[in-house]
């Protein structure tokens, strides 16, 4: 490429934002002129990147002129409205919303599993998958090309970071009521203090767990278990894979935990799945309960890999393991896994104009 591709960030303010400027700034700087856009009651705002200060801009089409590749970190209405628009522009979309996840005709990326995906891009947009399922699916994904996954089951333990800046604050909220107090030893003595007050989620958090996450789904499903389904297959080529999901939210800032039962083609063993995932890009095996020496989300929060523990084989059945997980959903769960698909699309840029290949060239 002649010059280095200009590339616009989306929803620069918010959560995902924040993290996703301080990654442009640690990173390898494969970029020219970086736009930071947002809403118009957001802009004229300054915000660092590459240890520059650059003014927030209003989101419009003229500001997605000359991009080349745009950063989607918006919710699922604006980024359905918008990301078209930037790819008819020329830019590829990376979108980190669900609005795109599971068209057919775009691509369903994570780079440690899936990386060729990224080059077959018809509608001009990559989507990158929920947090959950990025917690999940390096981990799950390395034991997969190993074994042949056959089914999964998964506890899916939530931070209320997931449901954006309200839902932390909601927790933040709840934990300054109940702190010091004698509340949980009574029914509903926590949702009585809370009110109200119970933010995003359908009851409190604080002094709780939550088993419902997302919108109401067909069959009693939450749209939260439905998506972490049909993602997972679609990242492993498998459509028809078994998966169940149960989505929990737990009174934690920030970090998905989750407990998975995996069932694989082939026998498996605890040996040979540590090997497997000690040498896998991403993921940190962290594993030996004896010792304390197993992943939590206080522990893993504001890092990039996810950790591993708490490894076993199945009781009575040699074909399955168990096993824990934990991923920042602000970094591998949204914004790193953006950064990583945006550094690969760099790649695939025509030299002679920075721009995309034509739709549906690989």
């Amino acid at each position: 490429m002649n010059r280095r591709p200009t590339l616009a960030v989306v929803g620069a303010t918010g959560a995902v934002g924040a993290v996703m400027l301080q990654m442009l700034s640690q990173h390898a700087d494969v970029w020219g002129e970086i736009r930071l856009v947002a809403s118009p009651r957001s802009a004229g705002r300054k915000l660092a990147v590459r240890g520059e200060e650059a003014e927030v801009l209003a989101l419009s089409e003229e500001v997605l002129e000359g991009v080349d590749v745009a950063l989607f970190l918006v919710p699922e209405e604006v980024a359905a409205q918008w990301a078209p628009i930037a790819a008819a522009k020329g830019a590829v979309v990376v979108d980190n919303s669900a609005a795109f996840r599971l068209d057919p005709d775009v691509p369903l990326v994570v780079p440690e599993i899936n990386p060729h995906a990224v080059r077959v891009r018809p509608r001009g947009i990559v989507a990158s998958p929920g947090d959950s399922t990025l917690a999940l699916i390096v981990a799950l994904g390395a034991l997969h090309a190993e074994f042949g996954v056959d089914e999964v089951v998964v506890t899916a333990l939530q931070a209320v970071s997931g449901a954006g800046q309200e839902g932390v604050a909601a927790l933040r909220a709840q934990l300054s009521t109940v702190a010091g107090t004698e509340l949980g030893a009574h029914p509903g003595d926590v949702r009585r203090a809370v009110g109200e007050d119970t933010g995003p989620f359908a009851a409190p958090v604080a002094l709780n767990v939550v088993p419902w996450s997302g919108a109401p789904a067909e069959g009693g499903w939450s749209s939260e278990e439905a998506g972490l389904r049909a993602e997972t297959r679609k990242i492993l080529d498998l459509p028809r894979l078994r998966v169940v999901a149960t989505c929990v939210r737990v009174p934690v800032l920030t970090t998905h935990s989750l407990s998975v039962h995996a069932r694989f083609e082939q026998p498996v063993t605890v040996e040979r799945a540590h090997e497997i995932l000690a040498t896998s890009p991403g993921v940190v095996l962290y594993d030996d309960p004896g010792a304390g020496d197993f992943p939590t989300p206080a522990d893993v929060v504001g890092t990039d890999p996810t950790w591993v523990g708490r490894v076993r084989r199945t009781p009575d059945d040699e074909r399955a393991l168990e096993f824990f997980v934990c991923g920042d959903n602000l970094r591998k769960g949204a914004a790193l896994n953006v950064v990583q698909i945006a550094e690969s699309v760099v790649s695939t840029l025509r030299p002679e104009s920075g721009k995309r290949p034509e739709f549906g060239d690989s």
